[in-house]
């Protein structure tokens, strides 16, 4: 795993992959900036009216519901905007500079690794939208739990460990492994899986370093896949010679074959 995240730090510094670093940045904040603008009176009004009718069903004051409905409101829609902006930054490393950065990778560092795989954009853009919408529902359901102390730091790299395997094992591999292959990588493989996960999320909490991590996130499965791969199709191999000179001493030729 941290041979992974050492190769995915020296793959990151290549020109093509960091021109691919903005990319999922700026289009998830395009997006959530321009349906904000649009739409986030509309919200916020509607919140309002909900804490006015709580207000009025006497579970707080009229002077706390104006307080809610002044500050909290916004800050709980920033955090949802930062949420949605976070999960569409990931959408698109996953079905847009995935593909691009692991034919980069397979091309500088697996070279003999040949693709069995196929090129399933469909497959990518449904495991992608499937995992976001887990993820989203994890997030709102867990949302109580981080007003804890304990929770609140570790829900997020649970969460996050999570979305992180489900959304970039299948786009690390998709390409290069079979199915059978990508089956036995990650029944192989799970908890590695999951702890690589784990360390790019505890990663993507990080200031400043979270504006870069979906990339270096994704390179670090695309080395830590092909590795793996790497490694499994070498015993396949040795097995096959193996079982060949196993049968030759079983069954030697004889004299006149």
């Amino acid at each position: 795993m941290f041979e992974a995240l050492s190769a995915a730090t020296r793959s990151f510094f290549q020109s093509r992959i960091l021109r691919l670093v903005w990319l999922p940045l700026l289009g998830a904040l395009l997006l959530w900036v321009l349906l904000g603008l649009v739409f986030w009176s509309d919200l916020v009004e509607a919140l309002r009216r909900l804490i006015a009718f709580g207000a009025n069903a006497q579970w707080y004051s009229a002077g706390v519901a104006k307080f809610l409905s002044e500050w909290i409101v916004s800050i709980a829609m920033l955090l949802a905007l930062l949420t949605l902006t976070y999960a569409t930054a990931m959408f698109i490393t996953a079905t847009i500079a995935m593909p691009i950065m692991a034919s980069l990778v397979a091309a500088r560092d697996y070279p003999q690794l040949a693709r069995s795989g196929s090129s399933n954009t469909l497959g990518s853009i449904w495991n992608a939208l499937a995992a976001t919408l887990i993820y989203l529902l994890l997030w709102i359901g867990t949302l109580p739990l981080w007003l804890f102390g304990v929770p609140a730091l570790v829900l997020p790299a649970l969460i996050n460990g999570w979305y992180n395997d489900r959304l970039f094992r299948f786009d690390a591999l998709c390409e290069h492994a079979t199915r059978d292959e990508y089956r036995a990588l990650t029944r192989q493989y799970r908890s590695s899986w999951y702890s690589l996960g784990v360390v790019a999320a505890v990663i993507q909490m990080v200031p400043i370093v979270n504006l870069i991590s979906p990339v270096y996130s994704g390179l670090s499965f695309i080395h830590f896949g092909f590795a793996r791969l790497t490694q499994l199709r070498t015993a396949q191999v040795c097995g096959s010679v193996a079982e060949q000179r196993a049968l030759k001493r079983k069954n030697p030729p004889t004299a006149g074959s």
